[in-house]
This record gives structure tokens, C-alpha cells and sequence, in this order.
């Protein structure tokens, strides 16, 4: 076997790749674009709601816009509007959100009307859940449906794979998310040819929807945290503390999923479970005030402007009370992803470090954090890294932060997911 993967490739296989590859790039560029052109056309209205409920209402009832009676009222009412979606839209709006990650299904496409609804619903009313699961299922029901209408010879799981890479290249703004989840999911999988040949139209899918995102919105993850130069022994003693703390951190939320998830349950009916799970969130927003609230992308980088302008603290009530809102938006029906608000959490935990310990860098404490909460939550190693590497722009934190997944990896592997079977138990 040795001797047979030594021996040259034939000299016509290079031009063989080459004529199965280069039609797929016109479709995948396609399918990036119009994937892109979903996020945006759904985020956009979830802002245009937003403002509408969170700045227009209050201002004309004379309400303060994040009074603790207004962030209840909103909350609750965001889970009577998608509890109404989940009970009476076709398909109910997609699974249970408790049971899916990033490989979403391929649903019915009388379904997708209701989950976009139900997902605009969350981005504009408050809780803590990003667009990434139901943007994704969107994406990859419309794009296996119009592509196999299209090209009926062509493989369901390669249309999958064009809508994801897009997704995730407009989510992030870049194809190189894309390209490394889809290689992390490549990795237990048999790949006939190079690497490169299965990533070749994903790439380009997820290069298109980062362009088009790109030119739109102009998207950045940049924190501007105040610059970080050469690491020391000091940085990499704090990443190699703080990344398996927040890890830790994490996993306490994965822990306590199942059973959060299954008290939910117990209501039996969206129109108690998700009522009752805005009301959590309410009494959480109280507590933890207005920044706790949403995704969280716009409220890190408030946070970020001001690294000393909390107490520790304050730090660690803000950590504390989003992991518990996206624990409760993610047990209780809401629709939506746990990225983003995990960065979120990262990112307070991280300033709680330096707040703490003021030799510990801002942007080591931030960077250092979000992978290790990000490792715990998602379990997906290469986003984990490329996300907390993005939200500081420097060469040296990478080198901290590859060492630094090593212990906080320990922490998670083989342990159970923050996802659940049909069952209610655990994902491992």
C-alpha cells in the first residue's frame, strides 16, 4: 500500500480534476451569492424590527428603551410572537433548535417561511441567540431543492456543502471559516483525491458570499482592543489559564443543558414554553442589564471600547447571566444559533481577567476566553481558533492561542455537546 500512494499520479489526472471542477465553480458562486443575499435580507428586516421595538415604541409611550419593565415586557412578547410561529406556521418552524448544530437538515420547503419569521423574531426582540443554525437550513433546503431540480445527476451532499460554505463565509465574512469547518468535517471521512478537489467549489461558494456580504454591510470582527505587540511569558501563562477556565465555564452550560432543555419540555406547548422561557429572559436582562441582551455582536464591541469602563465585577455578572440567557433562548424553543452570543461571553469573561489582573492583556484575556468558551459550546476546533484569532488583529496571538486550545481542549473532549438527540439526551 505504501508503494502504490508513492507512485506518481497518472499524467492525465491533473487534467482530468481540472475539467470535473471547473463547472462547478459557476453554481457555487451562485449558490454563495444568493446565501448571502438570505443573511442579509434577514438581518436587515430583524434591524429594521429591532429599531421599531427597541427605540420608536418606547420613545412614543414614553418608556426608557431598556428599563427593566420594557426588557421584560419585549422579551416576553418576543416569545409570544415565536411560540404563535412554532404553533401555528407549516412545519412548526423547523426541529427542536435543542437538537441541531451547523450540518443542518434539508427541510420541507413549506417550512423555511416560518423559521425565517421565528429567526427575525429573535435577532429584533432580544434573546441571546445568533442567525447562524436556521440561516444555514434555510440556505441548504433552498440551494439541495433548486440544485437538484437543476442538475438531477448531481449529489444532494455536494449542494449541502455549497450552501453552508456560503453561509458561513457571509457570516464571518470570509472564506476561511468556511474552508475550516468543512475541512474539520472532512477529517473523518474517506476523501477520494486531494483535499483541495472536495474544497475547491465550497471555497468558491464561500468566497462569493463573503464578497457580496463584504461590499454590502462591510462587516469587520475587529474589537480594536488596544494593540497587542511580541507575546511574553505573562501572555502565554494567561491564555494558558484563562482559555481552560472559560472552557470549564462552558461546560457547566453544557451540563446543565439537558435539563434545562427538559423542564421546557414539561410545558409540552410552545405557547408556555416559549412565553415562559422570555420570561427567564426578562428577569435575566434585569439583572445583567441592556448589553446581555440580543446576539451580542454590537455589545461586545461596546464593551470593547472600554476595557476598564466595568468592574470585575460587573464583568463577571454580564459573563454569568448571558451564558445562562443563551442557555435558557437555546432550551426553550427560540430559534437561532450559539456563536455569537458565546463570543459575547468570552469577551466579558476575558475583560473580567484583565479586570482582575491588570497585567493580564486585554486582548489576551478576550482572544483566550472566547476559544475556550467557544471550544465548549460548539466543539468546533478550527472556528474556535479563527474566530478568536479575528477578534484581535495580530500575528503573535495565534502562537498563544494554539497552545493555549491544548488544555481548554482536554476540558471538552469526549464529553457531551451542547446538543441533544430526539431523545433529550446528549450529543457526544
Amino acid at each position: 500500500m505504501a508503494q502504490d500512494s508513492a507512485r506518481p499520479a497518472p499524467p492525465g489526472a491533473p487534467a482530468a480534476a481540472a475539467r470535473v471542477l471547473l463547472p462547478t465553480i459557476l453554481p457555487a458562486l451562485l449558490v454563495g451569492v444568493v446565501t448571502s443575499l438570505v443573511l442579509l435580507g434577514v438581518s436587515t428586516a430583524a434591524e429594521e424590527l429591532q429599531h421599531v421595538l427597541w427605540q420608536d415604541l418606547p420613545d412614543a409611550l414614553g418608556i426608557g428603551r431598556y428599563s427593566v419593565l420594557w426588557m421584560y415586557v419585549m422579551l416576553v412578547a418576543t416569545g409570544v410572537a415565536v411560540g404563535l410561529v412554532v404553533w401555528k406556521a407549516p412545519g412548526h418552524a423547523g426541529p427542536d433548535p435543542a437538537t441541531t448544530g451547523l450540518d443542518a437538515p434539508v427541510l420541507p420547503l413549506a417550512v423555511l417561511p416560518g423559521l425565517l419569521l421565528a429567526t427575525a423574531f429573535v435577532l429584533a426582540g432580544g434573546p441571546s441567540l445568533g442567525p447562524e443554525n436556521p440561516i444555514i437550513a434555510v440556505n441548504v433546503s433552498l440551494a439541495v431543492r433548486a440544485g437538484l431540480k437543476a442538475f438531477p445527476r448531481t449529489r444532494e451532499r455536494g449542494w449541502v456543502a455549497l450552501a453552508e460554505a456560503g453561509t458561513i463565509g457571509a457570516l464571518f465574512g470570509t472564506p476561511v471559516a468556511a474552508a475550516l469547518v468543512i475541512s474539520e468535517a472532512l477529517a473523518g471521512q474517506r476523501i477520494k483525491g486531494q483535499l483541495w478537489d472536495s474544497l475547491f467549489a465550497p471555497l468558491a461558494a464561500a468566497g462569493a458570499g463573503a464578497l457580496t456580504v463584504s461590499l454590502i454591510s462591510e462587516p469587520s470582527f475587529d474589537l480594536h482592543l488596544p494593540p497587542f505587540g511580541r507575546p511574553g511569558w505573562g501572555d502565554l501563562l494567561a491564555s494558558l489559564v484563562v482559555a481552560p477556565a472559560a472552557a470549564a465555564l462552558g461546560m457547566c452550560a453544557v451540563y446543565a443543558f439537558p435539563f434545562v432543555h427538559g423542564a421546557f419540555g414539561r410545558l409540552r406547548h410552545p405557547m408556555l414554553m416559549l412565553p415562559a422561557g422570555g420570561a427567564v429572559l426578562g428577569a435575566l436582562a434585569a439583572l445583567g442589564g441592556h448589553l446581555t441582551l440580543f446576539k451580542g455582536l454590537d455589545e461586545i464591541a461596546v464593551l470593547a471600547r472600554d476595557p476598564d469602563g466595568w468592574t470585575a465585577g460587573e464583568f463577571a455578572t454580564m459573563t454569568v447571566v448571558k451564558l445562562a440567557a443563551l442557555l435558557v433562548a437555546a432550551s426553550c424553543g427560540f430559534r437561532g444559533g450559539r456563536i455569537f452570543p458565546a463570543v459575547f461571553v468570552g469577551t466579558a469573561l476575558g475583560l473580567c481577567a484583565h479586570a482582575l489582573v491588570p497585567g493580564v492583556h486585554p486582548a489576551v484575556g478576550v482572544s483566550a476566553a472566547v476559544l475556550g468558551i467557544l471550544l465548549a459550546i460548539t466543539r468546533q476546533g478550527w472556528v474556535s481558533l479563527f474566530v478568536a484569532a479575528v477578534l484581535v488583529a495580530s500575528p503573535g496571538m495565534l502562537t498563544l492561542l494554539c497552545l493555549a486550545s491544548l488544555p481548554a481542549w482536554l476540558l471538552v473532549t469526549g464529553r457531551p455537546h451542547m446538543q441533544l438527540r430526539a431523545d433529550g439526551t446528549a450529543v457526544r
